[in-house]
């Protein structure tokens, strides 16, 4: 047995390593890698092997760099386990990190440091702990299944949680290893899950969900702890958590929509009833919702907010498995912001809402725009698009989706097309008004140039036809002469098909047809010939003295063909055609077997039949199940028992004495009364304190007790003064809201409160409209015009707004007196910021009546902002005589953008449309800073962010002043000393949103030449300043 270091390299006795290199590496010589591969990370063993610290330090830097490039390096593991024992809690750091990566790979060396292992799972940094048990339950050797066992259970009860965090994502390793752990890890896991600390709470439930997810004991008295924990655990946990609840509600609650029309009737009144179970009456049967189903609708509401798109589908999809059918309006708006997100992201969404739209279509169709389709679309998205759209499609919003399809036909893309007319074939199939509008429509395409709009309009009319009881023998006349041209085997088997089934109403043109597609059946595609050998009978059986011999020749040719399809059908028809008995019970059933009526066929979304899968799953995207899917439960006839759920709700210990010395002092008659609280939060209070039921309050007695008597620390009023204190809202929320109760108990304020309904934060932030502020805050912005006009001597690293140095007289027209009903409006620029925020520039407008008539409330209409444009309006005129002229501030923040702002503006004279692009000189502000920190900035702005030009000087700009001040009217910069010969001009401003330095240097090489350098970290806006400053001196 090799002992010591051989044992540890695997290197034999009396062999240098290397030889032992070029033994185990296998070369290609063709490949010229001995050349890459000799000595291959020997520095990086060498510097493993070293006595100093820093080196193996750096040589695990660079290890991990190379892991996380993807390049192997399994086989530094015998180097780098050497180390596991090494004193310097850095390099042991990144030792367990490779281990964690390589240990599955190298489990005979990883298990010579088991030992060591243990020993760090009692060192006192939490890192190391929690590293040394990553790396333990990665060893996936059986051997060591009761030393992992017993590590998981230690680190369970530590006080770190991100200790106890890693022991959750320990467990599914070890189950994975040895399933007969099951019993045990099952008590590690409800340890797990009772944890208050949001950092493990999501672990926990993971681990939950991979070893024991049919153990649904374990969640009933952790139910209400993770409801109002859940806005606190991180995103990953937070998906976990709810995908879980999900499944939890479907078995421990009733469907809330079994009883659509009752709920209906009642939205407007409270959730529940106050009639008991078994009380019979003839009253209207009511729905009521379990208290416990509420809370996690309500507490998973305020996660619609979240920035993590899987967050916000996770909700959605909650809300739309478990909630009331009156709540998942709420939805909508959310996915439609992540329509805002990247491709991947709108792909998966869209999905969603393609299948959300087959069953509530109402909550989608105030969104209608945001489903048009644009051109930069990839395809699959536009499909998406299209076939929520047609979803969506009714009475009221049909001629808009109409014309978005005519605009679609054009395209260059065929499957767009294709879609887009299938998807205005399944607005006529459904929509019965317009059904002949798009009947027509997909006639006139017949007379396309590009073949395969004609194909695609044949097949989508032949069935629209199937479903009209009318006659079309106009159509079909037409359609019968596009077998002449048209290739596409799908459009010529509808044609036959059609001519077929409808021969009667051509009773000349079918013969012909049939004559045709017999010179042409040889080299016709097989589904075309199957159309033409039914043709044939149809023909036979309606009009046996035309097709007699036609139909002989046509199935002689398919008796012969290549295909055995052709052939077995044809033997199939034969003696349906050409039986000799007259009496036989073929011939007499013939017509009623081949011209009997034809059922319709459905024209339907192709994700009609998702919706047995979860809504966001793998299963759902695909439509079909992959491995490990679980299908979502089925609600349950009769709710089970509620009282699992009644445990005391996880309260935070008061670290205030004087807290602990008031509730003291609380008496207890005052406690139990204040106790009786409801259990929501005032506004569903308010709802539902009428109609509560005694069973209701009894249920969630325990939890309102707790809650309540913690929130009325500070509440010596009577109950109706603390009904704003949410009993179900998170720990978090309820100590703030204790702690601000002081402030808010004058009587006058809290009746104030209730007369003015307030927007909450959610229906604010998912708002999609952009809406104004309701009034300016004047509010003077740094560097308004209370700034000096000279620059100031500015103080070393430091960069100091100033005044500009030149600003325009000039006005610009924005409308003109013809377009504006006699409205004229001029602006100009001030170089100033606006008062209503420093990011805006202020535009000065004269408006001014050039009629003869006094025009009345003049003000800003609808207005039409790039993303992340804002705007302040001007303050409305409320009347303007002829020939006068006011005044007026617009403020714009055009996010750093040269885009135009668009916008209307009303009069009594009309609506008029008015934009204003601004030069990119207007979309900063004038600083100055010293002449050192300018070159250290620009040393900063190099490679993309520096632009440079030569300009040919003339006459008039050779002057050293000339040119400063034609700099000053391009841009609203200012100009920086400096000691530098006088051949140099430098000048500095910044951007009015990101606040980003635009640096502009002019070196004068020549009597006629100069330099021009614009540096500025948005390349955009340097690229086009330094063409406008050569433009500009090119003009003179």
């Amino acid at each position: 047995m090799l002992s010591g270091p051989a044992a540890i390299t695997g290197q034999l006795p009396g062999r240098s390593s290397y030889a032992n290199s070029i033994d185990t590496d296998v070369y290609d010589p063709a490949s010229n890698s001995i050349f890459q591969n000799y000595k291959k990370h020997d520095d990086l063993k060498q510097m493993l092997d070293s006595n100093k610290d820093s080196l193996k330090l750096e040589a695990m830097k660079r290890i991990i760099g190379m892991i996380a490039k993807g390049k192997d390096a399994s086989d530094l593991f015998p180097a780098v386990v050497k180390n596991v024992v090494s004193k310097n809690i850095e390099v042991k750091k990144l030792v367990y990190v490779f281990l964690v990566r390589y240990a599955e790979e190298q489990q005979d060396l990883a298990l010579l440091s088991i030992s060591t292992f243990q020993r760090a799972l009692k060192d006192p940094n939490q890192l190391i702990r929690a590293s040394a048990l990553r790396v333990l339950s990665s060893i996936r050797v059986s051997l060591i299944v009761p030393i992992v066992m017993l590590s998981i259970k230690d680190a369970a009860q530590d006080m770190s949680p991100y200790v106890r965090k890693t022991a959750a994502h320990a467990i599914p390793k070890l189950y994975n290893l040895d399933p007969e752990q099951k019993e045990e890890l099952i008590l590690v896991i409800e340890k797990l899950l009772s944890d208050r600390t949001t950092l493990v709470v999501g672990s926990a439930v993971m681990a939950y969900e991979e070893v024991c997810p049919e153990r649904i004991e374990l969640i009933h008295k952790n139910y209400r702890k993770l409801c109002n924990l859940l806005v606190d655990v991180d995103e990953w946990g937070q998906l976990l958590i709810i995908n879980m609840l999900t499944r939890y509600a479907r078995t421990q609650f009733t469907d809330p929509n079994i009883e659509d029309e009752v709920a209906s009737d009642q939205e407007d009144k409270p959730f529940y009833d106050g009639s008991s179970e078994s009380e019979k009456s003839f009253k209207k049967p009511t729905y009521t919702l379990d208290p416990d189903h509420r809370l996690l609708l309500r507490q998973t509401k305020p996660l619609l907010q979240s920035r993590n798109a899987a967050v916000v589908m996770a909700v959605a999809q909650l809300y739309h498995h478990v909630a009331p059918k009156n709540d998942v309006t709420i939805v909508a708006k959310a996915l439609i912001r992540l329509l805002r997100n990247h491709t991947e992201v709108q792909s998966v969404v869209l999905t969603c809402i393609a299948s959300m739209t087959l069953s509530r279509k109402a909550i989608f169709e105030p969104f209608l725009k945001f489903f048009f389709v644009r051109t930069c679309d990839p395809t699959h998205i536009k499909l998406l698009k299209l076939d929520i759209m047609t979803n969506l499609a009714n009475e009221g919003s049909i001629a808009i989706i109409l014309r978005e399809f005519q605009t679609y036909i054009s395209s260059n893309d065929r499957e767009f097309v294709a879609a887009t007319i299938q998807g205005i074939g399944r607005c006529a199939a459904t929509i019965n008004e317009v059904t002949e509008t798009c009947l027509s429509g997909l006639v006139h395409l017949l007379s396309n140039r590009d073949e395969h709009v004609v194909a695609e309009a044949v097949v989508v009319i032949k069935k629209l036809l199937q479903s009209q009881n009318t006659e079309h023998r106009r159509i079909i006349t037409q359609m019968s002469k596009l077998l002449d041209f048209i290739t596409v085997p799908a459009a010529r088997a509808s044609i036959l098909w059609l001519i077929g089934e409808y021969n009667e109403h051509v009773p000349k043109i079918a013969p012909d047809v049939l004559r045709k597609m017999a010179k042409s059946f040889v080299d016709e595609e097989n589904g075309v010939k199957l159309q033409v050998l039914n043709l044939a009978v149809k023909l036979f059986l309606n009009n046996p003295q035309q097709t007699e011999l036609l139909c002989q020749h046509i199935f002689n040719l398919a008796k012969y063909d290549v295909n055995y399809d052709i052939r077995d059908r044809a033997r199939f028809l034969k003696p349906f055609v050409f039986c000799k008995n007259p009496n036989s019970p073929i011939i007499q059933n013939a017509k009623k077997i081949f011209l009997a009526t034809k059922k319709a066929p459905q024209l339907e979304s192709k994700y009609t039949g998702r919706e047995s899968y979860q809504l966001g799953s793998m299963s759902h995207f695909l439509n079909q199940r992959v491995n490990g899917y679980q299908p979502l439960p089925d609600f349950p006839t009769t709710a089970p028992d509620a009282s699992v759920r009644n445990v005391e709700s996880p309260t935070h210990e008061r670290s205030s004495n004087d807290s602990i010395n008031k509730e003291k002092a609380i008496p207890m008659s005052k406690k139990y009364k204040n106790s009786k609280k409801s259990f929501y939060s005032e506004s569903e209070s308010d709802e539902d304190a009428s109609s509560s039921s005694e069973s209701s309050d009894e249920a969630s007695d325990s939890d309102e007790i707790v809650e309540n008597n913690k929130n009325n620390n500070n509440n010596n009023h009577e109950s109706e003064d603390s009904e704003s204190d949410s009993s179900s809202s998170t720990e978090s929320d309820s100590e703030s809201e204790s702690e601000s109760d002081n402030d808010e108990k004058e009587t006058t304020a809290a009746s104030a409160t209730k007369q003015t309904p307030k927007k909450s934060n959610l229906d604010l932030l998912l708002d999609l409209d952009e809406v104004a502020p309701v009034s300016t805050v004047m509010t003077p912005s740094l560097g308004g015009f209370l700034t000096p006009m000279t620059p100031v001597n500015p103080q070393t690293n430091k960069i100091e707004l100033v005044g500009p140095s030149y600003v325009a007289n000039n006005t610009m027209e924005l409308l003109n007196k013809v377009n504006g009903y006699g409205l004229g409006i001029t602006y100009k620029y001030t170089r100033a910021p606006h008062l209503f925020s420093s990011n805006m520039i202020s535009i000065e407008l004269h408006f001014t009546n050039h009629g003869n008539v006094e025009l009345c409330d003049i003000q800003c209409g609808a207005k039409n902002l790039a993303s992340g444009m804002t705007m302040n309006e001007f303050a409305p005129i409320g009347q303007l005589m002829p020939k006068q002229t006011l005044m007026g501030i617009l403020g714009i923040d055009f996010n750093d953008s040269s885009q135009a702002a668009n916008f209307d503006v009303k009069s009594t004279g009309g609506t008029s449309k008015v934009t204003i692009k601004p030069p990119i000189g207007e979309l900063m502000r004038s600083v100055t800073l010293s002449e050192a920190m300018f070159k250290e900035e620009r040393g900063k702005l190099r490679g993309m962010s520096e632009a440079t030009c030569k300009v040919q000087l003339k006459a008039e700009l050779c002057d050293k002043r000339a040119m400063q001040m034609k700099i000053y009217e391009i841009a609203n910069v200012a100009a920086i000393d400096h000691s530098e010969t006088n051949d140099l001009l430098l000048f500095a401003g910044q951007t009015m949103n990101s606040k980003s330095l635009v640096l502009i240097s002019i070196e004068f090489t020549s009597q006629d030449t100069a330099t021009v350098t614009v540096n500025c970290e948005k390349v955009v806006i340097g690229s086009i300043l330094i063409n406008e400053i050569k433009d500009a001196i090119k003009k003179i």
